[in-house]
């Protein structure tokens, strides 16, 4: 689960600086199971890189992912991206997300999209997966 918090970052690359989650405490344990190495894979519903939103993640791109004041926490590197519908996504991506069983994954998530501007079973999300590059804070 990511947001993104809208400003650039400036590494090696163009990385986009973003926030995991939507409160604090999902940031903050988001941002842990990242450091931990249980937590390799995003995902953002589709709608939110459409049209002036969010910076679709490309290959090989490093963002930098902020803690909830917005100061850098994460170095990350995409390793790979791909469009799936909510419906189709498979377990072990779900499962690379780090947040529980599959069952987990889906009843987090839904609430999350839920509260971020609607869920439908059919819905596109942006699956990213990555490698953490460096712990920054």
């Amino acid at each position: 689960m990511m947001a993104a918090s809208g400003g650039d970052i400036s590494t090696s690359e163009k990385a986009v600086g973003f926030t995991f989650g939507d409160s604090r405490a999902l940031n903050a344990e988001l941002l842990d199971l990242v450091r931990s190495g249980r937590k390799t894979a995003t995902c953002g519903a589709l709608r939110d890189f459409q049209d002036g939103g969010e910076a679709m993640p490309v290959v090989g791109r490093q963002d930098v992912a902020l803690d909830w004041n917005g100061k850098p926490a994460l170095l990350i590197e995409t390793v790979e991206v791909t469009i799936r519908r909510f419906c189709d996504l498979p377990e072990d991506f779900a499962l690379a997300e780090g947040e529980g069983d599959f069952e987990a994954w889906k009843t987090g998530h839904i609430a999350f999209f839920t509260r971020n501007g609607g869920f439908d079973p059919q819905m596109e999300l942006v699956c990213e997966r990555f490698r953490l590059v460096e712990v920054l804070s």
